[in-house]
Protein backbone atom coordinates (compact mmCIF):
# COMPACT_ATOMS: atom_id res chain seq x y z
CA UNK A 1 0.00 0.00 0.00
CA UNK A 2 1.74 3.96 -0.84
CA UNK A 3 0.20 6.31 1.62
CA UNK A 4 0.56 9.75 0.13
CA UNK A 5 -0.95 12.97 2.32
CA UNK A 6 -5.04 11.33 2.60
CA UNK A 7 -4.68 8.95 -0.58
CA UNK A 8 -4.05 4.96 -0.14
CA UNK A 9 -3.26 3.40 -3.41
CA UNK A 10 -3.31 -0.33 -4.02
CA UNK A 11 -0.54 -2.94 -5.20
CA UNK A 12 -1.86 -2.40 -8.74
CA UNK A 13 -3.16 0.94 -9.12
CA UNK A 14 -1.75 3.17 -11.25
CA UNK A 15 -0.98 6.96 -10.09
CA UNK A 16 -1.38 10.13 -12.26
CA UNK A 17 1.31 12.83 -10.97
CA UNK A 18 0.39 15.92 -12.86
CA UNK A 19 2.91 18.56 -13.91
CA UNK A 20 2.33 22.29 -12.85
CA UNK A 21 6.12 24.50 -13.59
CA UNK A 22 5.85 27.74 -11.37
CA UNK A 23 9.00 28.69 -13.78
CA UNK A 24 9.14 30.93 -17.11
CA UNK A 25 11.60 29.09 -19.41
CA UNK A 26 10.55 25.38 -18.40
CA UNK A 27 11.42 23.19 -21.21
CA UNK A 28 8.02 22.15 -22.67
CA UNK A 29 5.15 24.34 -21.85
CA UNK A 30 8.08 27.83 -21.53
CA UNK A 31 6.00 29.32 -18.39
CA UNK A 32 2.41 28.38 -19.55
CA UNK A 33 2.04 27.79 -16.09
CA UNK A 34 4.14 30.61 -14.14
CA UNK A 35 1.13 32.89 -13.17
CA UNK A 36 -1.08 31.67 -10.47
CA UNK A 37 -4.02 32.08 -12.61
CA UNK A 38 -3.25 29.64 -15.71
CA UNK A 39 -1.31 27.12 -12.90
CA UNK A 40 -4.41 27.17 -10.98
CA UNK A 41 -6.38 26.29 -14.23
CA UNK A 42 -3.92 23.65 -14.56
CA UNK A 43 -4.36 22.07 -11.46
CA UNK A 44 -7.88 22.06 -11.91
CA UNK A 45 -8.21 20.20 -15.39
CA UNK A 46 -5.45 17.94 -14.61
CA UNK A 47 -7.63 16.40 -11.48
CA UNK A 48 -10.98 16.37 -13.70
CA UNK A 49 -8.48 14.16 -15.97
CA UNK A 50 -7.39 12.31 -13.64
CA UNK A 51 -4.20 13.14 -11.84
CA UNK A 52 -4.05 11.94 -7.87
CA UNK A 53 -1.05 13.94 -7.27
CA UNK A 54 0.00 17.44 -8.74
CA UNK A 55 3.92 17.93 -8.73
CA UNK A 56 4.81 21.76 -8.29
CA UNK A 57 8.32 22.95 -9.65
CA UNK A 58 9.72 26.53 -9.37
CA UNK A 59 13.20 25.50 -10.97
CA UNK A 60 13.77 24.15 -14.20
CA UNK A 61 15.49 20.86 -14.38
CA UNK A 62 17.76 22.27 -17.12
CA UNK A 63 20.77 24.77 -17.25
CA UNK A 64 19.69 28.75 -16.88
CA UNK A 65 19.35 31.52 -15.08
CA UNK A 66 20.06 30.70 -11.04
CA UNK A 67 17.12 30.54 -8.97
CA UNK A 68 18.22 31.14 -5.35
CA UNK A 69 16.23 28.97 -2.48
CA UNK A 70 14.40 32.92 -1.78
CA UNK A 71 13.22 32.41 -5.41
CA UNK A 72 12.35 29.02 -5.47
CA UNK A 73 10.36 28.94 -2.36
CA UNK A 74 8.53 32.09 -3.50
CA UNK A 75 7.29 30.35 -7.09
CA UNK A 76 6.15 27.77 -4.65
CA UNK A 77 4.90 28.00 -1.31
CA UNK A 78 1.84 30.50 -1.46
CA UNK A 79 1.12 28.19 -5.01
CA UNK A 80 0.73 25.35 -2.67
CA UNK A 81 -1.22 26.45 -0.02
CA UNK A 82 -3.61 27.66 -2.11
CA UNK A 83 -4.14 24.41 -4.03
CA UNK A 84 -4.09 23.01 -0.84
CA UNK A 85 -6.96 25.06 0.14
CA UNK A 86 -9.00 24.74 -3.21
CA UNK A 87 -7.96 20.69 -3.64
CA UNK A 88 -8.01 19.23 0.15
CA UNK A 89 -7.90 15.45 -0.86
CA UNK A 90 -5.57 16.27 -4.19
CA UNK A 91 -1.74 14.84 -3.22
CA UNK A 92 0.68 18.13 -3.61
CA UNK A 93 4.32 17.18 -4.24
CA UNK A 94 6.81 19.61 -4.87
CA UNK A 95 10.12 19.17 -6.86
CA UNK A 96 13.14 20.07 -4.98
CA UNK A 97 16.42 19.62 -3.52
CA UNK A 98 16.74 22.07 -1.35
CA UNK A 99 15.97 21.81 2.21
CA UNK A 100 15.06 25.07 3.17
CA UNK A 101 12.37 24.89 0.27
CA UNK A 102 11.28 21.57 1.53
CA UNK A 103 10.51 22.89 4.88
CA UNK A 104 8.55 25.81 3.85
CA UNK A 105 6.50 23.73 1.29
CA UNK A 106 5.89 21.12 4.47
CA UNK A 107 4.62 23.67 6.39
CA UNK A 108 2.21 25.04 3.97
CA UNK A 109 0.51 21.63 3.13
CA UNK A 110 2.60 19.33 1.24
CA UNK A 111 2.72 15.92 1.39
CA UNK A 112 5.05 14.50 -1.08
CA UNK A 113 9.21 15.73 -1.68
CA UNK A 114 10.25 14.88 -5.23
CA UNK A 115 13.54 14.85 -4.96
CA UNK A 116 14.91 14.27 -8.23
CA UNK A 117 18.60 15.03 -8.13
CA UNK A 118 19.37 12.10 -5.72
CA UNK A 119 19.89 13.13 -2.01
CA UNK A 120 22.53 15.96 -3.10
CA UNK A 121 21.09 17.98 -0.42
CA UNK A 122 20.97 15.16 2.52
CA UNK A 123 18.98 17.51 5.03
CA UNK A 124 15.40 17.20 2.34
CA UNK A 125 15.22 14.02 3.85
CA UNK A 126 15.36 14.86 6.93
CA UNK A 127 12.98 17.95 6.72
CA UNK A 128 10.47 14.82 5.20
CA UNK A 129 11.12 12.54 8.16
CA UNK A 130 10.40 15.63 10.17
CA UNK A 131 7.07 16.51 8.62
CA UNK A 132 6.49 12.89 7.82
CA UNK A 133 5.90 13.25 4.26
CA UNK A 134 6.53 11.04 1.14
CA UNK A 135 10.24 11.22 -0.17
CA UNK A 136 10.81 10.14 -4.08
CA UNK A 137 14.46 8.86 -4.04
CA UNK A 138 15.83 9.60 -7.74
CA UNK A 139 19.13 8.00 -9.52
CA UNK A 140 20.91 11.24 -11.19
CA UNK A 141 23.98 9.78 -11.41
CA UNK A 142 25.88 12.02 -9.23
CA UNK A 143 25.18 14.56 -11.07
CA UNK A 144 24.89 18.57 -9.93
CA UNK A 145 21.38 20.25 -9.95
CA UNK A 146 20.91 22.04 -12.94
CA UNK A 147 23.90 19.87 -15.32
CA UNK A 148 24.00 17.76 -17.97
CA UNK A 149 25.31 14.39 -18.57
CA UNK A 150 28.81 14.38 -20.68
CA UNK A 151 30.26 11.34 -21.72
CA UNK A 152 28.79 9.28 -18.61
CA UNK A 153 29.69 5.67 -18.18
CA UNK A 154 27.96 2.91 -16.01
CA UNK A 155 29.47 -0.13 -16.06
CA UNK A 156 26.01 -1.71 -15.27
CA UNK A 157 23.60 1.22 -15.08
CA UNK A 158 20.38 -0.47 -13.53
CA UNK A 159 23.29 -2.05 -11.06
CA UNK A 160 24.07 1.91 -10.00
CA UNK A 161 19.95 2.73 -9.90
CA UNK A 162 19.34 0.05 -7.40
CA UNK A 163 22.77 0.56 -5.13
CA UNK A 164 21.74 4.40 -4.91
CA UNK A 165 17.60 4.62 -5.17
CA UNK A 166 17.39 1.34 -2.26
CA UNK A 167 19.88 3.42 -0.31
CA UNK A 168 18.36 6.71 -0.43
CA UNK A 169 15.07 4.45 0.37
CA UNK A 170 16.70 2.71 3.13
CA UNK A 171 18.37 6.70 4.89
CA UNK A 172 14.96 7.73 4.27
CA UNK A 173 13.27 5.23 6.52
CA UNK A 174 15.48 5.68 9.50
CA UNK A 175 15.66 8.61 9.62
CA UNK A 176 11.73 8.26 10.02
CA UNK A 177 10.17 8.59 6.69
CA UNK A 178 7.21 6.34 6.24
CA UNK A 179 7.81 3.21 4.90
CA UNK A 180 4.58 3.54 2.90
CA UNK A 181 5.53 6.72 1.72
CA UNK A 182 8.72 6.52 -0.25
CA UNK A 183 8.88 5.76 -3.93
CA UNK A 184 12.01 5.23 -6.21
CA UNK A 185 12.74 6.87 -9.55
CA UNK A 186 15.14 5.35 -12.07
CA UNK A 187 16.01 8.96 -13.00
CA UNK A 188 15.60 8.92 -16.61
CA UNK A 189 17.75 11.03 -18.45
CA UNK A 190 19.33 12.76 -15.27
CA UNK A 191 22.94 11.92 -15.24
CA UNK A 192 22.00 9.15 -18.38
CA UNK A 193 22.35 9.33 -22.22
CA UNK A 194 19.57 7.93 -24.17
CA UNK A 195 20.91 4.05 -24.42
CA UNK A 196 21.44 4.79 -20.24
CA UNK A 197 17.62 5.60 -20.09
CA UNK A 198 16.41 2.80 -22.69
CA UNK A 199 18.20 0.00 -20.57
CA UNK A 200 16.90 1.52 -17.44
CA UNK A 201 13.10 1.25 -19.02
CA UNK A 202 13.81 -2.44 -20.24
CA UNK A 203 14.84 -3.86 -16.44
CA UNK A 204 12.59 -1.53 -14.71
CA UNK A 205 11.18 -4.85 -13.25
CA UNK A 206 13.95 -4.97 -11.49
CA UNK A 207 13.45 -2.02 -9.64
CA UNK A 208 10.06 -3.13 -9.15
CA UNK A 209 11.15 -6.63 -7.52
CA UNK A 210 12.77 -4.23 -4.55
CA UNK A 211 9.49 -3.70 -3.29
CA UNK A 212 9.87 -0.35 -3.14
CA UNK A 213 6.62 1.47 -5.14
CA UNK A 214 8.55 2.89 -8.73
CA UNK A 215 7.66 6.42 -10.30
CA UNK A 216 9.21 6.86 -13.66
CA UNK A 217 9.37 10.63 -14.79
CA UNK A 218 9.36 10.01 -18.49
CA UNK A 219 7.04 13.30 -20.16
CA UNK A 220 8.56 14.70 -23.19
CA UNK A 221 12.10 13.59 -22.12
CA UNK A 222 15.38 14.16 -24.45
CA UNK A 223 15.38 10.39 -24.75
CA UNK A 224 12.18 9.64 -26.14
CA UNK A 225 13.48 12.75 -28.66
CA UNK A 226 16.77 11.12 -29.17
CA UNK A 227 15.30 7.65 -29.98
CA UNK A 228 12.54 8.74 -32.52
CA UNK A 229 14.61 11.96 -33.94
CA UNK A 230 11.43 14.11 -32.24
CA UNK A 231 11.34 17.83 -30.87
CA UNK A 232 10.02 18.21 -27.69
CA UNK A 233 6.34 18.91 -28.98
CA UNK A 234 6.29 15.64 -31.13
CA UNK A 235 7.07 13.26 -28.51
CA UNK A 236 3.87 12.13 -27.08
CA UNK A 237 3.69 9.25 -28.90
CA UNK A 238 7.08 8.00 -27.66
CA UNK A 239 6.08 8.95 -24.53
CA UNK A 240 3.07 6.84 -24.25
CA UNK A 241 4.67 4.17 -25.76
CA UNK A 242 7.05 4.05 -22.96
CA UNK A 243 4.26 4.68 -20.33
CA UNK A 244 2.59 1.82 -21.30
CA UNK A 245 5.68 -0.83 -20.75
CA UNK A 246 6.89 1.01 -17.79
CA UNK A 247 3.41 -0.05 -16.64
CA UNK A 248 3.18 -3.67 -17.64
CA UNK A 249 6.78 -3.81 -15.91
CA UNK A 250 5.10 -2.95 -13.08
CA UNK A 251 5.75 0.97 -12.34
CA UNK A 252 3.46 2.80 -10.26
CA UNK A 253 3.54 6.24 -10.43
CA UNK A 254 3.71 8.47 -13.60
CA UNK A 255 4.70 12.01 -13.53
CA UNK A 256 3.28 13.41 -16.74
CA UNK A 257 2.40 16.49 -18.61
CA UNK A 258 -0.92 14.90 -20.80
CA UNK A 259 -3.21 13.92 -18.14
CA UNK A 260 -6.10 12.39 -20.26
CA UNK A 261 -4.07 10.35 -22.76
CA UNK A 262 -1.71 8.92 -19.87
CA UNK A 263 -5.14 7.70 -18.26
CA UNK A 264 -6.39 6.01 -21.03
CA UNK A 265 -2.79 4.08 -21.59
CA UNK A 266 -3.03 3.14 -17.91
CA UNK A 267 -5.95 1.97 -17.57
CA UNK A 268 -5.61 -0.41 -20.99
CA UNK A 269 -2.45 -1.28 -19.66
CA UNK A 270 -4.06 -2.62 -16.18
CA UNK A 271 -7.34 -3.91 -17.79
CA UNK A 272 -5.10 -6.21 -20.20
CA UNK A 273 -3.38 -7.04 -16.78
CA UNK A 274 -6.29 -7.98 -15.45
CA UNK A 275 -6.32 -5.62 -13.07
CA UNK A 276 -9.45 -3.43 -14.19
CA UNK A 277 -12.20 -4.09 -15.31
CA UNK A 278 -13.55 -3.16 -18.93
CA UNK A 279 -15.60 0.24 -18.38
CA UNK A 280 -18.29 -1.36 -20.83
CA UNK A 281 -18.54 -5.09 -21.55
CA UNK A 282 -21.62 -5.31 -24.09
CA UNK A 283 -19.96 -7.11 -27.44
CA UNK A 284 -20.96 -10.35 -28.28
CA UNK A 285 -23.28 -9.88 -24.84
CA UNK A 286 -26.26 -8.20 -26.51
Amino acid sequence: MLRLGRREFGVHEPVIMAIVNRTPDSFYDQGATFLDEPALARVERAVAEGAAIIDIGGVKAGPGEEVTAEEEARRTVGFVAEVRRRFPDVVISVDTWRHEVGEAVCEAGADLLNDAWGGVDPRLAEVAARYRVGLVCTHAGGSEPRTRPHRVEYGNVMADILRVTVGLAERAVALGVPRESVLIDPGHDFGKNTRHSLEATRRLGEMVSTGWPVLVSLSNKDFVGETLDRPVKERVVGTLATTAVSAWLGAQVFRVHEVGETKQVLDMVASIAGHRAPAVARRGLA
